[in-house]
């Protein structure tokens, strides 16, 4: 395939990819993986997409720059830094298929639980007179507290989490929205989720760059598809920031726990030809 029409397709893709992932707090990849897999083989897809979700990430960085976390991005950066740099230099050496499963487990089971805990919106009801009667209240933190969770993370938890997820970038090319639980957490949501995982991840993204580069994991028609992928994240990128003002928390919520659901399942599908190699050997050990 001729590398214009290579990068057209990519980036149309691309687009759209992005859009989706700004309304529903990630998972792009889903998206890009099959369709760089498809285009330019297995090989290419961790320069390719770190490259590409380092430029969009960057862009929402500067288009939510005032919601971002910082407090929580300072706990972040260190952890993820040195799992950034030890999964990428680990996928030069060894690529792991089975860790797709765990994670794609993870977030399945992760959505469930979110489902079936008790809604942080139902245990808003009972304060909803409390906090009508504040007519002046900050409509962000009216909104941040109707959805946070009943079990609350601190700021410092995130940095071994950052480590796990970085170091699993590196290595298989993506977590998909494994964080996603943390920042709900958290307490963060729309906007403010956002701008900070699009800071986490640009920091994760720019060093495994960094690293690639070191190691020579990356060849120019990879850099030109990472970039196509990039940039059109930018006009999506804007796109999406509009359609997200017309949705509520709850909205917001709800779509990322479901693309949770549906990027775990397809991270499992992916790697189906390893689950059933794995039953097969199993069965052959220990038959019925």
């Amino acid at each position: 395939m001729s590398e214009p029409i290579l990068v057209l397709i990519l980036s149309v893709v691309s687009f759209f990819a992005w859009i989706v992932s700004t309304l529903a707090g990630g998972g792009s990849p889903f998206v890009l993986i099959p369709m760089v897999n498809l285009l330019m083989g297995a090989a290419s897809v961790p320069p390719v997409i770190t490259i590409g979700m380092f430029f969009g990430n960057a862009h929402r960085v500067l288009i939510f720059w005032r919601d971002i976390d910082w407090q929580l991005t300072m706990w972040y950066a260190p952890g993820a830094i040195a799992g950034a740099i030890l999964g990428a230099y680990t996928f030069t050496q060894i690529h792991l298929d089975w860790l797709q499963l765990v994670i794609g487990v993870f977030l399945i089971a992760s959505a469930f639980l979110f489902e079936i805990e008790k809604s942080p919106e139902k245990s808003a009801e009972l304060k909803t007179d409390q906090v009508k009667s504040n007519a002046d209240q900050d409509p962000e933190v009216t909104s941040q507290t109707i959805v946070q969770s009943k079990f609350q993370l601190k700021a410092w938890h995130i940095m071994p989490a950052g480590f796990l997820k970085a170091y699993v970038s590196g290595l298989v090319g993506t977590t998909g929205p494994v964080l996603n639980p943390f920042y709900l957490r958290y307490g963060l949501v729309k906007e403010k989720m956002l701008a900070t995982k699009a800071t986490h991840m640009t920091i994760i993204h720019l060093v495994k760059i960094i690293t690639y580069g070191a190691f020579a994991a990356m060849s120019r028609e990879q850099i030109v598809a990472g970039l196509a992928i990039g940039l059109s994240a930018i006009p999506a990128n804007l796109v999406g920031k509009e359609i997200l003002k017309h949705m509520s928390p709850q909205q917001f919520r709800q779509l990322v726990l479901a693309f949770m659901a549906i990027g775990g399942t397809w991270m499992l599908w992916g790697q189906r030809d390893l689950f059933f190699d794995l039953f097969g050997a199993y069965r052959q050990q220990f038959p019925l």
